[in-house]
């Protein structure tokens, strides 16, 4: 069995029996660790089992959907975007928490006042050069701290940790941060990703353990 199938078939196991499940609710204005979670300092590699190499001057960014302004962004292009740092803390649907992560990037906010989502396109669908994909609502991934990252503590970010740009919404788990960035997609309606169509929750807030979608899965994944 190869390392892709070893982990999908273990989160499948963990979505059906609801592991890691406290049935706990913090307050992120007062708890900074969410229900569930453990500190670790380092960064551990989550994947599919599949790595793209991407070289910056080969890597592109395509935004295209429901949007006014479809965008084409090579690596110029979008390094002349205004730059952009934040700190924030990440938090794995596997149980791990690491906190004060810096980054530099582009704001996402600075990303939509570019390409300009037309009335009703609320559902964005994330595409990676791996073929994994996730899915966000527009409200979470214009969010505060929400940035297209390409450096991780003052360094480009790894091909591990999905450089050369990876998504980075500190305030959602984990998976929903795609790595290896490669198209945004702006709908009108939801569809699920990898992870939602195989039993995880289609929004993912640590701080209410939306971790898995329950017995049966969201209306919004069969569309």
């Amino acid at each position: 069995m190869n390392e892709d199938t070893k982990l999908t078939a273990s989160k499948q196991r963990w979505a059906r029996e609801g592991r890691f499940l406290t049935g706990r609710v913090a307050r992120p204005e007062t708890e900074r660790l969410p229900p569930g979670q453990h500190l670790v300092r380092d960064w551990p590699v989550l994947d599919l089992g599949r790595q793209p190499a991407i070289p910056r001057e080969k890597w592109e960014l395509r935004v295209f959907g429901a949007v006014e302004h479809p965008l084409t962004l090579d690596w110029a292009a979008y390094a002349a975007m205004p730059p952009h740092t934040e700190v924030s803390d990440i938090h794995c649907v596997t149980t791990w928490s690491r906190y004060d992560n810096r980054w530099d990037g582009v704001s996402t906010r600075d990303l939509l006042d570019a390409c300009m989502p037309r009335q009703g396109a609320d559902f964005i669908v994330l595409h990676s050069y791996d073929g994994y994909t996730t899915n966000l609502d527009l409200n979470d991934f214009a969010a505060k701290g929400a940035m297209l990252a390409h450096a991780w503590e003052g360094a480009p970010l790894s091909e591990a940790h999905g450089g050369p740009v990876r998504l980075v919404v500190p305030h959602l788990y984990l998976w929903k941060s795609a790595k290896w960035l490669h198209r945004i997609e702006f709908r009108e309606q939801a569809r699920a990703g990898y992870w939602e169509a195989n039993g995880y929750h289609m929004r993912g807030d640590p701080w209410v353990e939306e971790r898995y979608s329950g017995p049966e899965p969201p209306a919004s994944a069969l569309l």
